[in-house]
């Protein structure tokens, strides 16, 4: 990493360190989670403390009582949104790898989300299976990114009018502009990010981001009446 980089990082990860001690104060339940992921191994790409509070606003703000995760990791996202819900939702939540699972539920069970449903399989295999638990009222995607065109297709197969789709991680370090890249999870997002924009059943923009997380963003997408 060059010192012009360094310093930029350094920079970036001290605004999210400002924004996080102005908005999102120290919590017992999700620094647990965080710590138990890293003492298990699991890879550290959950969202950043700021982003989560962020998909708990978002939650709040178009009233989502029934939730779809997709990609649970270690459940730090899914306490987030599981904390959005009035007392009858519910968070169902699709995570391929058995490990990640088992972490993510006892995580979810010591942050006390008794209204979440970990859904263990690959997600491709298991979205066809929540037809008749639809419609969900938001969408969050965070799974393999070589796999966001499809989950962007059952996304909008399991959602209604007024359905928010949220997708993280769809700018790669700029990646999505790079015309020479044979990166597969580039070309992934870049898939999804034109099929969104392309889908004249939605309206959307996507965001870039910098931050400790370094520089990617996410897209926005509502579903609309029809």
């Amino acid at each position: 990493m060059s010192h012009t980089s360094r310093v930029t990082r350094e920079l970036w990860t001290a605004v999210d360190d400002y924004i996080d001690g102005l908005f999102v104060p120290p919590d017992a339940a999700l620094d647990a989670a965080l710590a138990d992921a890293r003492a298990a191994g699991l890879p550290p790409i959950n969202v950043a403390p700021n982003q989560g509070k962020l998909l708990m606003l978002l939650a709040k703000a178009v009233g989502a009582r029934r939730i779809l995760e997709i990609g649970t990791l270690a459940g730090y996202s899914t306490i987030w949104l599981a904390r959005a819900l009035p007392a009858d939702g519910v968070v169902i939540t699709l995570e391929a790898d058995p490990r990640h699972a088992e972490v993510a539920r006892a995580n979810l069970a010591r942050a006390g989300c008794g209204n979440v449903e970990v859904r263990l399989g690959d997600a491709a295999e298991t979205l066809p299976t929540l037809e008749d638990e639809a419609p969900f009222d938001l969408v969050f995607i965070d799974a393999d990114k070589e796999g966001y065109p499809t989950y962007f297709d059952w996304s909008m197969r399991l959602s209604r009018p007024g359905t928010l789709i949220v997708a993280d991680n769809v700018i790669r370090a700029g990646g999505v502009v790079d015309p020479d890249t044979d990166d597969a999870r580039v070309l992934g997002v870049r898939r999804f990010n034109e099929l969104v924009a392309a889908d004249p059943r939605v309206s959307a923009t996507a965001v870039q981001t910098v931050g400790s997380k370094g520089h990617d963003g996410f897209t926005l997408a509502v579903v609309r009446e029809t």
